[in-house]
Formats: C-alpha cells, structure tokens, sequence
C-alpha cells in the first residue's frame, strides 16, 4: 500500500515530490510515502539476500553489519519525513477543529428547530443555542492561538505526542459543565420575573447537581494524577514511554503500541454514557444543573479508578533473563570467545511504540565496558533482530577475557540491570 501511495504521489500535481510551497503539507506526506515505500523495498531486498555488495558478501558478520547500517540510515530518512508529516497535520488540523466545533452548532440549531415545531420557540432553546455559539467561539479562538499544537486538541495531547483518555474525559466534562452554566446565565439573563430569577440561582446550589460536580472534580483530579504518576514512573525507570510522531484518535483507546486496552477503553465508554445521560438531563431541565443519579455518578468513580489502576499496573523495567552463545546449525558447541554471537533473552527489550526500525536501531547492548549497536536483521515483512524478547549481537574482540557484565539499553533510554558473563580467549 505504502509503495502505491508513493508511486500515486510522483505521478505528478504541482505538490508532487519536493514541494516548497510552506503552505501544503502535500509535500510532507508525499516525502514521507516516498521514503516508507524507499525502506520497505531495500528491506524486502536485503531478507532476500539480494543487494549485497561484493566486499561484504563473503563474510556474514560483516554483510549483517552493512545491510544494518544501511536500513538505520534509510530508516532514520523515514522518521525525518515521519515527523515533518505530522507536524504538518497539526498545523492543521486547529481547522478541521473550528469546522467540526460550528458543525455541531449548526446541528444543534436544526434539533432545536425540529422539537419547537408545535412547542414553539422557548428562551431556553434561545439560551443553549447562544451557549454553544460562545463555547463554539472560545474554542475557535483558542484554536487559532494553538494552531501549531494542534488546535484546540493541545491541552489533551500528551508529552508523548499523543491524545490522553484522562486529559480527554476531564476535558469534556469540564466543556459539558460551562455549557450548562452558560445556558443558566442566558436564561438569567433573560428572566424578568423575579420568582423565574431565583429558581434559575437555585439550580445552582450543591444539591441540585451533587453528581455531577462529584464526577467533575474526580476526573480533573485524576488527569493531573496520572500525569504525575506516569512522569514518576518514567523517571524511576519502571515505565518506557516512546514518543509518537503524531497524535492519533486511536490513542483514546490503545497503549503505545497500538493495542486496545481494557482500562482506556472502559474509562472512555462509560464517560461517554454518564455525558450523554447528563446531556439529555439539561435538555429536559434547562433551569438547572443537571442532576447526574449518584449511581451513575458511583459507577463513573469506579471507572476511574479502575482506569488510575491500570496506569500504576503497566509497564516495567527490562530484565535480562540469561545470556547464552549463539551456534549456528553445524558449528560445535564451546565456551563465549570475542568474535562470538552472542543471545540475550530476557522481556521488555522493545518498548511499546517502538517497534519501528528507527527506533530498534537505537538499541544498545553493553558488554563490558563496549557499547555494541544492536544489528538489523531484516526477514520478510519485519526483523528477526531485536525482538522484545530475545537480541543478538557479536562479542566484540575489543572486549577483555574474563568475567564481563552484560547491559541493554533500550530504545526509551531504559537499562537493564547487569549480568555477568564468562569471556575466554
């Protein structure tokens, strides 16, 4: 697919291949399939063992180094053009923001057109027409100042580049609850009798909406503790965190890797359902906040800690398990010698999200006091080496006899702890 979009992109267009305009990101992702399309080829080329050059095709230590170094190189044009690709879809994606933001204003004003037909138009329909055009505008405006980072998606991107569930609940809720306070202060506003204006005040008191700011207060501290819990871990090394190259709406409900994840996706689904029973609340009772039912505001609580839970459960440092010579079929079996392969196996070697050949070739293994790159080590559709579970690399001859100590440090910049090895001559 990637090689048909790269052929598609250089068939032609004014944006086609090299494209300097500074206003397109064409360019950017033109360049980008271009190299992806460039890096499969030379990978599927190199598992086949085609392309080798005559120097180094005698010699399979020595062709394993050249076709790594080579697919590092290639691979590290691909991420270049990775990260230019996605800064460009934030820088513009504050618009399709502002569209989608006016797009539900207008369809607000069509609900509301439709349910007045025989009831009439009301000041309350008035009220939360009026509260979404200056929600609508504040996030637009809001958009523009951070049109860089993504619009009004800034605030929810975390400093992995990536969308946070918790930021994201805390902030939808945080929008719900203004556009249910914006609504009371039109109406408010509007209110000449007396009685109707100390009815609206009312609807404000603790009691009428319990729940809801219960729910509130809940998720925004729990997007400030995850935050902190997530940076501690990182710091402490017990958690690998890898940045991505561009913000996905698929983070809201998978790790790092890609994958759906329990905690994600239930926090996100039963926030949604507790936001549109509270919504359907406001629109039956527009003359106060709506009062969320303590079960429902119960069953919320549950779902973020459940969600908190999973963010202390996850993760982990890298372990090596054991370190053993690698023989090839046919070779004799004998001690570790410089010059060696040898195998690491051990979990955790592969953080999550970096499984991308720029990332693998990042990899680096200690052995003494030698820092050995990790090789790549193409087959077909992906690499045998590194895997998350198991590395290969050479004993180089710069490495003393005698009892050395064996580190990974993985493409998150995590060390494993040290494990000693005998090295004879």
């Amino acid at each position: 697919m990637a090689v048909q979009e790269a052929r598609q992109g250089s068939d032609g267009g004014a944006h086609a291949g090299g494209c300097t305009c500074g206003d397109c990101p064409h360019g950017a992702r033109a360049g980008h399939r271009r190299a992806v399309a460039e890096f499969l080829s030379k990978r599927d080329e190199f598992a086949a063992g085609q392309g080798l050059p005559a120097a180094v095709a005698h010699s399979a230590s020595a062709s394993r180094q050249w076709v790594s170094e080579e697919l590092t190189q290639s691979a590290d044009l691909v991420a270049e053009r990775g990260r230019a690709e996605g800064d460009a879809r934030l820088a513009r994606l504050w618009r399709r923001t502002a569209y989608t933001l006016w797009a539900l204003v207008v369809a607000l004003l069509l609900v509301q057109s439709l349910t007045a037909i025989g009831a009439g138009w009301s000041s309350a329909r008035t009220a939360g027409l009026l509260a979404a055009v200056v929600t609508a505008g504040a996030l637009t405006a809001a958009s523009w100042l951070h049109r860089a980072r993504g619009g009004a998606l800034a605030p929810v991107i975390g400093e992995d580049n990536r969308l946070s569930t918790s930021r994201a609940v805390a902030a939808a809720w945080v929008l719900f609850v203004a556009y249910a306070v914006l609504v009371l202060v039109g109406r408010l506003a509007a209110a000449s009798d007396p009685a109707e204006r100390d009815a609206l005040v009312s609807g404000l008191e603790l009691a009428r909406g319990a729940g809801a700011v219960t729910v509130l207060a809940v998720v925004c501290v729990l997007a400030v503790l995850v935050r902190r819990v997530v940076g501690l871990r990182v710091l402490g090394q017990r958690l690998q965190k890898v940045p991505a190259d561009r913000p996905r709406a698929a983070d809201l409900l998978t790790d790092d890797a890609g994958r759906g994840t329990f905690a994600d996706i239930q926090y996100v689904v039963v926030s949604a359902v507790a936001l549109l029973f509270a919504a359907v609340r406001l629109a039956r009772r527009p003359d106060q906040l709506p009062d969320l039912p303590w079960a429902l505001a119960v069953i919320v609580l549950i779902s973020a800690a459940t969600y908190l839970a999973g963010k202390y459960a996850e993760g982990g440092r890298p372990v090596i398990l054991s370190v053993v010579r690698s023989r090839e079929a046919g070779a004799l079996d004998g001690p570790i010698r410089t010059g060696d392969d040898i195998e690491i196996r051990g979990a955790g070697f592969v953080p999550p999200g970096a499984g991308t050949a720029d990332r693998l070739s990042r990899m680096v293994v200690r052995i003494g006091p030698v820092n050995v790159h990790v090789p790549l080590v193409p087959v077909a559709g992906g690499f045998s080496n590194p895997t998350d579970t198991v590395l290969t690399v050479p004993v180089p001859a710069d490495v003393e006899p005698g009892r050395v100590e064996v580190q990974v440090v993985t493409a998150a910049g995590v060390e494993t702890g040290r494990y000693a090895i005998d090295v004879t001559e």
